[in-house]
């Protein structure tokens, strides 16, 4: 599989990663057999790039990982993040010093590997000061426990004040054919800087392939919360996923790979990381490496984001989310 450089401190990845969040979080029962199998799978066909992060569960992903890397580390980049209040039912966020240090100790842990690959901070914790937290996780690197460090969802202002206490080699925040906010400054900062992007979410947390309907997500299924699944908002977006599927026609394709074919043709500098939990879509995601867009399917699939109704997470969480 082609493979990306991330930042410009040497680490290259698969042009496209694996998602590992829903496999044990967020998105309904799991299966952890099929999502070993996927897993495996993926490390078949060439992405050796996986995302997991300490809160999904909490723990149980990196844990379900760390189980299919037995026998199979070597070659793999692990991404995995730490930031969320865990436990006590405690919500919010924690950027300290302490906290970074203690969860790349558990998160080495739970996954059975001597060094995290890419050590994110997964949402900025805005009362613990940006130089504090990457402080801590250059001593991290520094240390032999970490690679390589990056942010998720985050200002302009903050990546830049992160960049200059240690070189920040990826940016993960979401981007897909219906949110493109990080267009206006994040993607010309991040290219100014030489920090890799990593699309999250990329076909819409599923909504862009056309087989998510809100009636048949389980009950546990978080996106059963989010505006854009709501009964009114859904129906709006049926739009975008009608347009999208008629490009699929043409080029004798999916939805998702109409979809994962226009972020990854966005730069070479970005590594999508769609997620899914089953082998069958694992293959289908994957085949959108060879599909090439035309300029004209390129036009009309430029102007869905405008048409995007409701907002991408409920209020408690997009607070979390630097703009």
């Amino acid at each position: 599989m082609e493979q990306r450089q991330l930042g410009t401190q040497g680490l290259k990845v698969s042009a496209m990663g694996l998602g590992c969040m829903g496999m044990s979080f967020a998105y309904g029962t799991g299966n952890e057999p099929e999502s070993i199998a996927t897993i495996h799978r993926a490390l078949d066909l060439g992405i050796n790039f996986l995302d997991t992060a300490e809160v999904y569960g909490p723990y149980t992903n990196e844990q379900l990982v760390g189980r299919a890397l037995q026998g199979r580390r070597e070659g793999v980049i692990v991404a995995t993040k730490f930031g969320f209040k865990i436990g006590d039912g405690a919500r919010g966020v924690n950027g300290t010093a302490a906290n970074a240090k203690r969860v790349a100790d558990e998160s080495l842990a739970r996954l059975g590997i001597d060094v995290i690959d890419l050590y994110y901070l997964h949402r900025r914790d805005r009362s613990v000061p940006i130089e504090e937290t990457v402080g801590a996780m250059k001593e991290l690197v520094d240390a032999g426990k970490v690679r390589y460090i990056g942010l998720s969802e985050v200002s302009v202002e903050t990546l830049r004040r992160a960049h200059a206490v240690h070189p920040i080699t990826a940016l993960q925040s979401e981007y897909s054919l219906w949110e493109r906010r990080v267009e206006k400054s994040i993607l010309p900062a991040v290219r100014e800087l030489g920090i890799g992007f990593v699309p999250y979410s990329p076909l819409g947390r599923g909504f862009l392939t056309g087989t998510i309907k809100r009636e048949h997500l389980e009950e546990n299924d978080a996106r059963r919360n989010h505006p854009r699944f709501s009964e009114e908002n859904a129906r709006k977006n049926d739009r975008i996923v009608e347009a999208v599927r008629a490009v699929a026609r043409e080029c004798n394709a999916t939805p998702a790979q109409i979809a994962l074919a226009w972020v990854l043709a966005r730069g070479d500098d970005m590594v999508p990381i769609p997620g899914t939990k089953r082998v069958r879509y694992l293959e289908e995601n994957v085949g959108a490496m060879k599909i090439r867009l035309t300029p004209e399917q390129h036009a009309r699939l430029e102007g869905l984001a405008s048409q995007t109704a409701g907002e991408r997470y409920a209020p408690e969480m997009m607070q979390l989310v630097e703009q």
